[in-house]
């Protein structure tokens, strides 16, 4: 996969404070934000420049993805509802915005990156896109799988 869920925000953070001249940017899904969602408090508290952006398709979608491509698509327990994630960073003093057509995702990431200090885009993406490279079950990280096609 791309790292375990919810690794990505805090990892984000701790990367923010090894090179501090660099932009930092968590991207990460609905369902691993909600895991660690409770790292907005570090950056309300510390004030890392981190910029946050969530993939969100209401799925765990690496679970779903799995499901799809190894089970038959017998989905269990990955349709899932989320908060306003814009509004929950509010209340952390972190500015954002979401993002739901294409033709809007440019500008809104150039505001996100030119923002001083931390920010979180939403971007909606379609429930059941699926993301790349991932390692397969039962396989090592020699054996990544780069496309549909390979699995």
């Amino acid at each position: 996969g791309l790292g375990t869920m919810g690794f990505a925000l805090p990892a984000a953070i701790g990367a923010s404070y090894g090179d501090p001249s660099r932009t930092t940017v968590a991207v990460i899904g609905d369902g691993g934000f909600q895991m660690t969602l409770q790292e907005l408090g570090t950056i309300m508290q510390f004030k890392p420049d981190v910029k946050i952006l969530i993939l969100n398709n209401n799925f765990l979608g690496m679970v779903r993805q799995w499901q799809q491509l190894f089970h038959e698509k017998r989905y269990s327990f990955v349709d899932i509802q989320s908060p306003d994630f814009v509004q929950v960073a509010k209340g952390f003093g972190i500015p954002g915005n979401s993002v739901t057509k294409r033709e809007d995702l440019k500008t809104a990431i150039k505001k996100m990156l030119e923002h001083k200090g931390s920010y979180l885009l939403e971007v909606m993406v379609g429930k059941e896109n699926n993301v790349f490279p991932m390692v397969p079950q039962g396989r090592g990280v020699a054996e990544i799988v780069l496309c549909k096609e390979e699995v």
